[in-house]
């Protein structure tokens, strides 16, 4: 791809954990800014190898892409001049998407590194997915605007879908549930979804899902289709990690974290339904007014495990220098990865 590798390969680091026992987890260099999002891709191919491999969205503007297990650099996807907020590849890993800070969504050959056209925005890009099938790539950033592009077509004019027409409601992340419906998480702290491939604009907005008024604005959003076949929303915002079936729409659970989500952090829900990593900002405190490892300021250093049906903290590890600014549970729940404001990614596992 179009950048040189990393100077040192990924390496093992003394992680101490705050409970559930001493942890080494994987240490991935290479990135020299705040990461912004991390999501795994499992690639599924016949007669081929099943590989699963890592993306990572970074504010240095050099996403990149890695193997999963051992998080070895595999290439980096070269070209933005602003941070890059989202990097997803499509689910046949053929195409690699980013949205950025310099008004701009790219899409690239995830083989060579190529970048194959660029969508042009008129503010900062915070999210985007692709759909199911490929065809499309949904955006969504300050405007407050979900765009649907058509990958097939790249010269077609955008469909657009504005939040709420009384006010800007800044669009932090998107997720395609299937390939006619949009979920767009909003800084009034609503998911709203979309049918993207209903006409009239009286029908397309077609469910609203919010979290407790007292959470903010939503700054993760995940859905994971559990070992069991159940499928479940997670939305991370303010102090607060809830969780909605998307059967019934209906809320789950609400958990209060030890950190916030105003500005960084998120969760993940382990494959198995069973349990949940979280990790985010500070609660209060700061390093310039000497806060102590056990104080305000150590927790944020902190990824947390918890029982999903409980909300019982089961571990916490430390081993990043910063908060932790994003974390996905890998497909097989066997590990999952964190990315931090101290430039690097971690890769923990699950059950040490």
């Amino acid at each position: 791809m179009a950048a040189v590798a990393p100077s040192s390969a990924p390496s093992s680091g003394a992680a101490p954990s705050g409970t559930g026992g001493r942890q080494i987890p994987i240490v991935c260099p290479g990135h020299t800014r705040p990461l912004a999002e991390l999501q795994f891709l499992t690639c599924d191919e016949p007669d081929a190898e099943t590989r699963t491999f890592l993306v990572s969205a970074c504010h240095d503007k050099m996403p990149m892409l890695r193997d999963a297990s051992s998080g070895d650099w595999i290439g980096t996807f070269s070209g933005h001049k602003g941070a890059v907020w989202s990097c997803r590849l499509d689910p046949a890993a053929l195409l690699a998407g980013t949205a950025s800070g310099d008004f701009s969504v790219q899409v690239w050959d995830a083989i060579t590194g190529k970048s194959l056209f660029s969508f042009p925005h008129k503010h900062v890009v915070k999210t985007l997915d692709w759909s199911p099938d490929s065809k499309r790539l949904a955006t969504g950033g300050h405007e407050g605007i979900l765009r649907v592009f058509d990958i097939q077509d790249p010269k077609k004019a955008p469909l657009e879908f504005v939040q709420s027409p009384k006010a800007k409601i800044s669009v932090s992340k998107c997720s395609w549930i299937d390939n006619s419906t949009v979920l767009a998480a909003g800084e009034d702290g609503s998911v709203r979804f979309w049918n993207v491939d209903e006409a009239d604009p009286a029908k397309q907005l077609i469910r609203t899902l919010s979290v407790d008024g007292e959470a903010g604005g939503i700054r993760d959003m995940e859905l994971c289709t559990t070992t069991s076949g159940k499928t479940v929303l997670t939305v991370s915002a303010g102090q607060n990690v809830t969780f909605f079936d998307m059967a019934t729409f209906q809320q789950i659970h609400s958990y209060k974290m030890p950190v916030h989500f105003k500005e960084e952090g998120g969760a993940s829900l382990h494959p198995s339904g069973k349990k949940f990593i979280a990790g985010g900002g500070r609660r209060g405190g700061s390093m310039a007014l000497g806060a102590g490892a056990e104080g305000e300021l150590g927790c944020d250093l902190k990824v947390y495990v918890y029982d999903f049906d409980t909300g019982k903290e089961l571990e916490a590890h430390k081993g990043h220098h910063g908060p932790i600014r994003c974390l996905r549970y890998h497909p097989d729940g066997k590990s999952y990865a964190t990315g931090s404001e101290d430039g690097t990614i971690r890769l923990w596992k699950t059950d040490p």
